[in-house]
């Protein structure tokens, strides 16, 4: 059947032959351009997987530089708010036990200091820099939580001296305040 077909590539006239050519031309191209789109989008989403690395790496380099200018600066010391004056402005307790009127870093949330948080101070400037969490020694916690028990005196072992100086300093007053009083001694309150 194809042997009797009256056109075959070598009998084809040759403005036909020429438009079979450039038209196998024209699909090589169209696929060649089709490849180079598809990696071009390939890079199109590599580039913006790079942007959003540099980004994320921005950021940490940032948070980093923040973090060593912060040990960079000069010292700071620990105070405690006693109370708001106005939007910006409060009394804060220094470590030392002097009170100040500060002025409060612009990136800190105000609404956080309320009365007795700890916050960091500036040493030069006595600007609060930034809320410190609030601090509980696990030993004194614990202690608080402990129950001592029934131990008698006669329970402690080689300690006779100091349950003497206890006795004298703290039971005594406590119990018989009179006796201090006719001696003319005020009775201590305490340790």
């Amino acid at each position: 059947f194809f042997s009797t077909f009256p056109f075959s590539v070598d009998n084809m006239d040759p403005k036909l032959h020429k438009l079979s050519e450039d038209n196998k031309l024209h699909n090589s191209l169209i696929n060649k351009l089709l490849d180079v789109a598809k990696k071009e989008a390939n890079i199109q989403s590599e580039i913006k997987t790079l942007r959003t690395e540099i980004n994320e790496l921005n950021d940490i380099e940032e948070w980093q530089e923040n973090a060593l200018h912060s040990l960079q600066q000069s010292g700071q010391m620990i105070g405690e708010v006693l109370k708001q004056i106005t939007h910006d402005k409060f009394i804060v307790k220094g470590s030392n036990g002097t009170r100040y009127v500060v002025g409060c870093k612009e990136a800190i949330n105000k609404s956080l200091l309320k009365t007795g948080e700890r916050v960091a101070l500036d040493f030069t400037t006595l600007t609060i820099m930034r809320r410190l969490p609030n601090q509980t020694d696990a030993m004194v916690y614990n202690m608080c939580h402990e129950d001592p028990g029934n131990v008698t005196y006669k329970q402690i072992g080689g300690l006779d001296n100091e349950i003497r100086e206890i006795r004298e300093a703290i039971e005594l007053p406590l119990r018989n305040p009179e006796i201090f009083k006719r001696v003319g001694i005020k009775p201590p309150k305490g340790v």
